[in-house]
């Protein structure tokens, strides 16, 4: 009966991890999900304010090895500024998220029509459908860093035709 009873205890303590868990997983994935409302609606205060709840004063995105990193007013800048003037319509649709420990990726799709170049090519009015890649890190319920790769290579090539 003893071993019962140890055996009850023991499978509660799991279901109870098990469901904190699952419920912290959530929250994370919710919280991941801020940046990419901010992406597909560039202009709002809204989503900005949300974004900055959503990370650490200490946040970083990371989009390639040069070293030079973005903190986040520099990525906010980036996105309500140059992002929102050339591609009013830009939308950031998410299409999978996956969380492991701290770690949330996610697999999306950018898509715009740039009213003007976009990195010297313009498309004068063609639109580009690209496939991208971020790992956020997420520490105390914020994101601490973004780690994130977008196929501008292949936006490029669909604005110029090639």
């Amino acid at each position: 009966m003893v071993h019962l009873n140890i055996l009850a205890v023991a499978l509660s303590l799991l279901l109870i991890s098990a469901t904190s868990s699952a419920i912290a997983a959530a929250d994370d994935k919710a919280t991941v999900k801020t940046f990419y409302e901010l992406l597909s609606n560039p202009t709002s205060e809204k989503h900005a304010a949300a974004l900055k709840l959503a990370t650490t004063e200490e946040w970083i995105s990371i989009g390639d090895y040069s070293g030079t990193n973005k903190n986040r007013d520099q990525f906010l800048g980036q996105v309500s500024g140059f992002f929102a003037k050339l591609m009013p319509d830009l939308n950031w649709e998410v299409q999978e998220m996956i969380q492991e420990d701290n770690k949330v990726v996610v697999r999306s799709r950018a898509t715009g029509t740039p009213n003007g170049p976009l990195f010297g090519v313009d498309g004068k009015g063609k639109s580009f459908d690209v496939l991208t890649i971020d790992i956020h890190t997420i520490e105390n319920g914020k994101i601490v860093s973004s780690y994130h790769l977008e196929d501008w290579a292949g936006a490029l090539q669909q604005l110029s035709g090639k």
